[in-house]
């Protein structure tokens, strides 16, 4: 099976200004600033990890190869493939990805990580949690009544408003629930206001129906303060699919689908491998694409 790069690649049309989205400009700091967004864009992404099974070249065995594609502001990259490798402190990579069309540096606070693992304090409030992190995360020159008013605003944003003197919780400390501890993860990322937003497993341990209302919450953000946002999920429900942008299918370390969501299930019947009706389209294409269970498959 062959991949599928969307026609638009890494050169991104022209936005409502007629302007390209790449833009060339002579100060770094002004490359995100003078933009509505960050326009990312990755080329032959080539990425390995130290071996201890004495597979791989040099003692390294690929884990990426060739990864090519882009995310645009106001929009989410879902990024789907079977459960694999965890990624080594010992690594190499080769390629590109460029914001803007510019190699550069990212000042803090344009870029947002939320990992898989959420590292909350138990004893902690929301209110006491989101207030202490803008305090360390906002600048110095913010006035504290700004960097307050941007707190209690990005909890307003993820309806956390009801649950503000609720303790977050943890082993033998009630507190609240898996999907209101990963909207508290979220804002947390959310308080600089970034360009760009990774997010790790953002529906991991929740339920069908938290997992829409969080994502869907991360889509109307996106889309309000114009945020290029990357997601890795797994098994994602049929609604919550649907809420996706753009697709990056992964399997052996090869892109074997990336474009527009809607457009993958064409991409998968003229392969010959259509989504048979009442099956979750991404199950369809996770199963498809797992090499792991081919052996057994085979006996």
């Amino acid at each position: 099976m062959g991949s599928f790069i969307n026609n638009n690649g890494v050169n991104p049309e022209p936005d409502e200004e007629g302007e390209r989205c790449i833009e060339m400009v002579e100060s770094e700091s002004l490359v995100i600033k003078k933009r509505s967004g960050a326009y990312l864009t990755w080329e032959k992404l080539e990425v390995a990890v130290s071996s201890s099974n004495g597979r791989g070249k040099d003692g390294f065995q690929s884990i990426l190869t060739g990864a090519t594609g882009y995310a645009k502001p106001g929009e989410i990259v879902a990024i789907m493939g079977p459960s694999g490798w965890q990624l080594a402190s010992n690594t190499r990579n080769t390629g590109r990805v460029l914001i803007n069309g510019r190699k550069i540096r990212l000042t803090y606070g344009t870029m947002a990580y939320m990992t898989q693992e959420q590292a909350l304090t138990w004893t902690l409030t929301v209110k006491e949690t989101i207030h202490y992190s803008a305090e360390l995360q906002l600048p110095k020159l913010m006035p504290k009544s700004e960097k307050r008013e941007r707190a209690d605003r990005t909890i307003r944003e993820m309806g956390l408003q009801d649950s503000v003197n609720t303790r977050i919780g943890g082993w033998g400390i009630k507190g609240l629930s898996g999907g209101q501890k990963r909207r508290v993860s979220i804002c947390l990322q959310l308080l600089t206001h970034p360009k760009l937003l990774l997010l790790d497993e953002p529906t991991s341990g929740l339920d069908s129906a938290a997992s829409y209302y969080v994502m869907n919450q991360i889509v109307k953000l996106t889309q309000q303060y114009k945020m290029t946002v990357l997601a890795a999920i797994h098994q994602p429900s049929t609604r919550v699919f649907g809420l996706f942008n753009n697709l990056c299918l992964l399997s052996l370390g090869k892109t074997i689908y990336f474009g527009p969501t809607f457009a993958a299930s064409q991409f998968f019947a003229v392969n010959g491998l259509p989504c048979p009706d009442q099956e979750s389209p991404a199950d369809h294409y996770l199963m498809t694409i797992n090499t792991d269970f081919d052996e057994v498959r085979r006996t």
